[in-house]
């Protein structure tokens, strides 16, 4: 806990009472005339134009999905399109008075959020700048699209074209959309304009567009960060989890000097009224008025507002007014911007859930109808004029459609020709010292560290003169993953590192113990027990440009992170065909002794998703070479460690751990001991149970066992595995994972195909128990043991003389536990 504050029992004893303060629901009410000195007749007509822009376009999908052409033009779209018709003037106000440097993350139904960002960024970019941008988007290939059918030397006007059909072409999945055609309708952005990724689960964007805020307030960036979600949104555990993250007292009392202040983000519901068919006012939800959910978060009430979606010039003031908040650093902020959907949740959607005379009450109140009223009635435009847009928005449609649909301009991604090009998006397998040049934020220098000077006076190897060094001498693994990140936190000075109890405390257990000594908040903090927001601000951290290192204390919690793990961590690389890197490393330690919820191995989980790599080092040499090659990529990596060995020293490296840095290749394994009759291949910490099967088995048997360590399960590099086992002739997998869909039993069948030739018998797995892990009292008949190596090797794979079997691996068994699911 933060050792600067004191939990008075006098104060929080009295009694009294928490006050609340109003909250502004839809307050401007200004006319045209009054906003005659705030803007020109030509801002007028821009916010008007891109608002055309945007109902054209969305028409214009609407179109294609529900009668299979647009304009004459035929064309057939499997893909989603979930349109925002009718939300025109809530898009175009909040990007209005955003530069590039202000960052947006969407939704699903966020094509209009796109363009009206990228109109902005357009109007106030200078043309050289423009050009830049679209000369190095992907070496021009865009640009060279629209440039053939450009019409003048406008460069605006073609930045626009530019801007339109990288959009639509990315919808289409064609290789000339913004990032190649893998993210497609619900996953589309272009960051040059401040455009970050749009996000298919509902609030997926609201704790990454956190990350976007925290990396800003680290490294001092400019810009404000806004997450566009849902109202329906307001159900999802992550929107939550990230808005108290962001709300934490320590940004403004304990965070010091520049970093001091609030984070500045945003949180925009786009109040809709619905979530797919469900009514959120009335039906799913219970709060009358969304904003007045900022009262509950902290004692500013986030500056909850509810805002007129329908009124563009009300969003520009709202949004005006909310920036210079996250100026002041007194964020975040929550807007309840009222807005609604004409088209269904998708255009398959028949809206059977709302009577057409609410959509008809709607539509009559359409802001491209009021607003254009409102501008003939103040004489600041005629209606030819505005006429002559819609017109000039329809061409430009139908144009870009025609460019977009042709497969000799708009080429999809040649899986044929090119059948690993999705393959070679998915890791990026960069190497980067730091992610910013810039001088580390440190509070001491690293040989001052208390820490350091104590790991300086330990015995680095384990053994001395043939005797195990004790545990208070002996260089630990929780030191050679501390030795790792600490060298990296002097060297990159974006590397943040949080989770629970990782200030103070020293990190639940013991591994960044000093770390609070030699870096300030910034660097080091607690986070609130968040699963998801943990990771998933780490995941806008990373895709904004910094490296982040955080913590789940307990490999069961990651199920509280699944979407953050399973669908953000892994994907945005891939889906942003390389544009977006992902420098996170997640530390996960499986846990033992303490029951069911917390001893779990999930290896095999994360192992199945594409996009990670997965990581288990068990040795302290492994520990401090595959941490630092996790934390020199650009890559995600879930970084498992056994709470069994943080405390084991080097028995393996007879030079002991090096004190200079060096890196264990991600991806091969090691081989831990030599052996000529059997292989056994472990993940985890079963490699000392391996160790001690296979003195049983040379010493009682004869026999001479090959451990091979894997060290990392993703990717692995099965040459050292096929090489040994062409040697023994059999293999014994083994891991403290539950046997039943253990990634063993995949790397068993890779081995089997890869063998098959040289096996005496079919690779055999052990693991877990199928069971809930139970107390540590009963540990040692759940987790795979000494014995039941020699068993599994006895019954299944080679007969030993004279043994005497303690458990059942029969063909029987393996019927009656497999139809009983256990």
């Amino acid at each position: 806990m933060p050792k600067s504050q004191f939990v008075d029992p006098n104060e929080l004893r009295k009694s009294g009472k928490i006050k609340f303060k109003d909250i502004n629901v839809n307050q401007y009410s200004k006319s045209i005339e009054d906003e005659k000195k705030n803007f020109s007749k030509q801002q007028f007509m821009d916010i008007y134009t891109d608002m055309a822009i945007i109902r054209e376009f969305e028409t214009m999908l609407n179109a294609i999905k529900t009668t299979g052409q647009y304009n004459g033009i035929e064309y057939n779209h499997p893909g989603p399109a979930h349109l925002s018709i009718g939300q025109e003037a809530s898009v175009v106000g909040q990007a209005y008075l955003l530069g590039v440097e202000d960052f947006i993350f969407g939704s699903h139904r966020s094509h209009g959020e796109i363009l009206a960002k990228g109109l902005s960024a357009i109007a106030k970019l200078d043309e050289k700048s423009l050009m830049d941008i679209m000369e190095t988007y992907f070496d021009g290939k865009i640009l060279r699209v629209v440039e053939k059918f450009k019409r003048n030397d406008c460069v605006k006007e073609l930045a626009v074209n530019f801007l339109i059909y990288g959009t639509l072409a990315e919808i289409f999945a064609r290789e000339t959309g913004f990032h190649r055609g893998l993210g497609g309708s619900m996953h589309a952005f272009f960051t040059p304009f401040g455009i970050y990724p749009n996000n298919a689960i509902v609030g997926g964007s609201a704790d990454i567009a956190t990350g976007a805020a925290l990396f800003k307030k680290v490294n001092q960036k400019e810009g404000i960060v806004i997450a566009n979600i849902g109202d329906a949104s307001l159900g999802c555990g992550p929107v939550w989890e990230a808005m108290a993250f962001a709300s934490m007292d320590q940004f403004t009392k304990l965070w010091e000097g520049a970093y001091k202040g609030g984070l500045p983000i945003i949180f925009n519901f786009f109040n809709n009224q619905y979530g797919m068919g469900g009514q959120t006012n009335g039906e799913t939800m219970g709060y009358e008025f969304l904003a007045r959910f900022g009262a509950g978060v902290n004692p500013e009430q986030m500056h909850a507002e509810r805002i007129d979606g329908y009124n563009p010039l009300a969003v520009i003031d709202a949004i005006k007014r909310k920036k210079q908040i996250l100026i002041d650093k007194k964020g975040p902020v929550l807007l309840d911007t009222v807005t609604y959907r004409f088209s269904g949740h998708s255009p398959s959607d028949a809206s059977a859930y709302r009577e057409k005379e609410e959509i008809e009450a709607w539509m009559k109140q359409d802001s491209l109808l009021t607003y254009r009223a409102q501008l003939i009635d103040a004489k600041v435009a005629v209606d030819d004029e505005f006429e002559k847009v819609l017109e000039m928005a329809r061409n430009i449609m139908t144009e870009t459609m025609k460019q977009a649909i042709d497969p000799d301009i708009s080429p999809r991604m040649n899986l044929v020709s090119n059948p690993t090009a999705i393959e070679d998006l998915m890791f990026s397998n960069e190497k980067v010292e730091k992610m910013l040049d810039a001088e580390p934020s440190v509070t001491l220098k690293k040989e001052d560290e208390p820490r350091v000077q104590q790991i300086a006076k330990k015995i680095r190897y384990g053994y001395e003169d043939g005797k195990l060094v004790s545990k208070n001498k002996v260089y630990q693994y929780r030191d050679a993953v501390f030795e790792a990140i600490n060298d990296k936190f002097y060297l990159d000075p974006t590397l943040v590192a949080y989770g629970e109890e990782n200030r103070h405390w020293g990190g639940a257990f013991a591994v960044y113990r000093g770390l609070t000594e030699a870096l300030p908040y910034n660097r080091i903090f607690n986070s609130p027990i968040s699963e998801a927001a943990i990771v998933g601000t780490a995941v806008g951290y990373g895709l904004c440009g910094g490296r982040a290192i955080v913590e789940l204390m307990y490999c069961d919690f990651l199920g509280r992170a699944g979407d953050e793990v399973f669908n953000q961590l892994p994907k945005w690389q891939a889906m942003s065909a390389g544009v977006l890197k992902m420098p996170v490393v997640v530390r996960v330690s499986v846990g033992a002794k303490y029951g069911a919820q917390h001893s779990q191995d999930w290896t095999s989980l994360v192992a199945h998703v594409p996009g990670l790599k997965v990581v288990f080092p068990v040795t302290p040499y492994d520990a401090k070479g595959l941490m630092n090659a996790a934390l020199m990529g650009t890559d995600p990596v879930i970084f498992f460690e056994s709470q069994r060995l943080y405390d084991v020293g080097e028995l393996f490296h007879e030079g002991g751990v090096p004190t200079d840095y060096y890196e264990v290749e991600i991806g091969e394994p090691d081989i831990k001991r030599k052996g000529n009759d059997i292989t056994i291949l472990t993940v985890g910490a079963t490699l000392y149970k391996a160790l001690e099967a296979a003195d049983i088995l040379e010493s009682k048997y004869g026999m001479t066992a090959e451990v091979i360590d894997a060290r990392t399960i993703v990717p692995f590099n099965y040459e050292k595995v096929v090489e040994s086992v062409k040697k023994t002739g059999r293999i014994l997998l083994a891991s403290d994972a539950c046997e039943r869909g253990s990634h063993l039993k995949d790397m068993a069948q890779t081995i089997s195909e890869l063998c098959f030739d040289y096996l005496d018998a079919p690779p055999v797995v052990i693991g877990a128990r199928n069971w809930i892990t139970p107390a540590a009292e009963y540990e040692k008949f759940f987790f795979p043991q000494a014995e039941w190596f020699v068993d599994a090797i006895h019954q299944k794979i080679l007969p030993l003389k004279d043994h005497v079997s303690t458990q059942n691996y029969t063909e029987n068994e393996q019927l009656r536990i497999n139809k009983l699911g256990v």
